[in-house]
């Protein structure tokens, strides 16, 4: 809690470049190239970093192949690039994946198309990733034989990429490099004023976690990244766009591991719309669906559930068909998806059309920067057009060499895996063995998994995992208490972990290492935290 305090005390009367409103992707990036590239910045959020859309992605990057149906071609070019460039920046955050998608009489392409149309998305993607083929029923039941081929008329495989660990964590990785650098970040900070003069913008922020006074700073430039919020924001601010959201809605259900290899599953649904069965260690995730909705909170209904459920045990061949008992936990989100703003009519939009793009409109008379759709693909084209859209508002920043993303160097991860190496680390792998501790601190953490290296040496117990069934050590709640501003016990079993997300609420619950977890985070706060989130003191078993 103490690097938020300080950031709080940052902020108070502070006077910055950039103020950024939102924590999510967008914010995130945004952060991390003006605060690399020399500006000084602020990023505040009403909630937690990455803690809205941000967190109930489907964990892909990928370059749109289904844009291809609508002949986007440039959009599929700019994603596949942006693919390329997150893959080689980020070799063990963002792995290449294949994807089997397998095509039955309802689908609405045969096969041969299907090929065709993934070996165009090879070549527009600049052949960076493995070749795709075109698949027999037979290949498809050999290959991957939790499948169900009856009725299929074959398939096709093709690659693009997704992120082991989880989006929120992906997210917060872009804020702690720019804190890193220099930047002042603090979540649960909510914008509640804001006047323009002469000297910019003067800006009144409260702290929605403790409240108190309110705290005043200054601004040369305001950010929106406030994400499926950036319309009713620019309200506020007396802005009018060119660009607004309509929001289509995504559901995704973790259930227990569904297939042996480390590939999506993809199929039309029975509405011919494409839903996947994605890897997450020991469990799957099934998603997402695309409902309209006017509204940018959305939960997820046993409708969807169900409506998913008989998706998914039609197309697989499963010892017993699915159900709600087998849905470990469940997220719904909207996307925002960005649409010309004609007139005042908000609801005369083919939303089925519409694609991840995104928009970032700037406003020299407001000077407000803002920042429609996108997607977590596309993450570091909508920092590096912030930037240009930040200098061409008055703000001088420095040559951008790069350096603002990616992980360590290749000499650097080198030095790291031999002083592992020399500790026996990967003697202490997880329970399951799903892959060594190494792999696992490095991706997770980059440079600052040097830190737990000292610490485990210095005490072996900070090596041992600290909740069962987790795939944590007692070593990362403590670098998670100093470094990545865990204010909610729900931050840190929901996005700066997955814990939440394979492992489910009463197992949870009743885990002998939770209370541990609580007072390594919080300290003396640590009942008060767990009954926020769980209601009373649970009791472990």
């Amino acid at each position: 809690m103490t690097l938020r305090a300080t950031a709080l005390e940052e902020l108070d009367e502070g006077s910055f470049d950039a103020v950024i409103v939102g924590g999510g992707i967008n914010g995130a990036v945004a952060a991390a190239v003006l605060a690399g590239r020399g500006a000084s910045v602020a990023l505040i959020d009403r909630g937690d970093f990455g803690g809205f859309t941000s967190q109930a992605s489907s964990n892909l990057v990928w370059g749109g192949f289904k844009y291809l149906e609508s002949y986007e071609f440039l959009l599929v070019r700019k994603l596949c690039v942006s693919r390329n460039r997150l893959i080689k920046a980020y070799p063990d955050n963002v792995k290449s994946i294949g994807f089997l998608a397998t095509l039955d009489k309802s689908s609405p392409f045969p096969p041969w198309l299907a090929a065709l149309g993934s070996l165009a998305y090879w070549a527009i993607g600049s052949f960076k990733t493995h070749w795709p083929r075109l698949l027999r029923p037979k290949t498809i039941e050999k290959i991957e034989p939790v499948v169900d081929t009856t009725g299929a008329r074959g398939g096709i495989e093709y690659y693009d990429a997704y992120l082991p660990d989880n989006d929120s964590r992906f997210v917060f990785s872009f804020i702690r490099s720019a804190m890193d650098v220099g930047a002042t970040a603090a979540n649960y900070v909510e914008l509640t004023e804001a006047t323009r003069n002469d000297n910019g913008w003067h800006l009144t922020l409260q702290d929605t976690e403790d409240g108190g006074t309110p705290r005043t700073c200054t601004a040369k430039v305001l950010i929106n990244a406030a994400g499926p919020f950036v319309d009713p924001l620019n309200r506020e601010l007396g802005l009018q766009t060119d660009h607004r959201i309509v929001f289509s809605k995504g559901i995704h259900l973790v259930v227990p591991r569904l297939a042996g290899e480390e590939r999506v599953l993809a199929f039309f649904d029975d509405t011919q719309r494409l839903f996947y069965v994605i890897p997450m260690g020991r469990r799957s995730v099934i998603g997402t669906t695309d409902t309209r909705v006017e509204n940018p909170e959305t939960t997820v209904t046993d409708e969807d559930r169900d409506f998913l459920l008989k998706q998914i045990n039609a197309r697989l061949d499963l010892e017993r068909p699915l159900t709600r008992a087998d849905v470990i936990a469940d997220r719904s989100g909207v996307r925002p998806l960005v649409v010309k703003r004609e007139g005042s009519d908000q609801t005369d939009v083919d939303w089925t059309k519409l694609s991840r793009k995104h928009e970032v409109e700037a406003s020299r008379e407001k000077r407000i920067v803002s920042i429609f759709g996108g997607k977590l693909t596309d993450c570091l084209n909508v920092g590096e057009e912030v930037a240009e859209a930040v200098e061409d508002l008055g703000v001088p920043l420095e040559k951008d060499k790069g350096t603002w993303y990616g992980e360590p160097a290749k000499a650097t991860r080198a030095e790291f895996y031999r002083q592992a190496r020399l500790m026996k680390l990967d003697l202490l792998r997880d329970k399951a063995g799903v892959e060594p501790l190494t792999d696992r601190l490095w991706r997770r953490y980059g440079r600052r998994a040097f830190q737990m290296l000292d610490a485990i040496d210095q005490d072996p117990a900070m090596g041992e995992d600290i909740m069962e069934n987790a795939d944590y050590l007692r070593v990362e709640l403590h670098l998670a208490a100093r470094t990545e501003m865990v204010t909610k016990l729900e931050d840190f079993l929901r996005r700066r972990s997955k814990i939440t997300q394979v492992i489910s609420d009463d197992e949870v619950r009743r885990s002998a290492g939770l209370r541990e977890v609580a007072e390594i985070l919080f300290g003396d706060a640590a009942d008060t935290k767990l009954v926020e989130y769980f209601g009373d003191l649970p009791v472990s078993t």
